[in-house]
């Protein structure tokens, strides 16, 4: 998915991630309800920004990362939840 597809392009060294929703099953079999689910901490890059001459992104669209439960702005576009958030507030890229 590149930045057109969404229609969004981040400013300046943000990026936007699309959040990856979670198994709503445990591992016995029950299903855990929407109010319970924790927030998801990991998502696809889907937009990057410009770096900044005090921050450089390092991060590029299709990276799968991590990011704190409780950053960022979430914003519905399309249908699809995404996370704009400052690239630092980014923890790992996942393999």
């Amino acid at each position: 998915m590149s930045k057109k597809e969404i229609g969004i392009k981040p400013l300046g060294a943000r990026v936007v991630i699309q959040p990856l929703e979670e198994d709503n099953r445990t591992d016995s079999g029950l299903y855990i309800p929407d109010t319970a689910k924790e927030k998801p901490q990991t998502g696809t890059v889907v937009a990057v920004g410009d770096s900044t001459e005090d921050v450089k992104i390092t991060v590029k669209v299709g990276d799968k990362v991590l990011f704190p439960k409780y950053t960022g702005t979430e914003i519905k576009l399309g249908g699809e939840d995404y996370n704009i958030m400052d690239f630092e507030k980014v923890l790992a890229v996942l393999d």
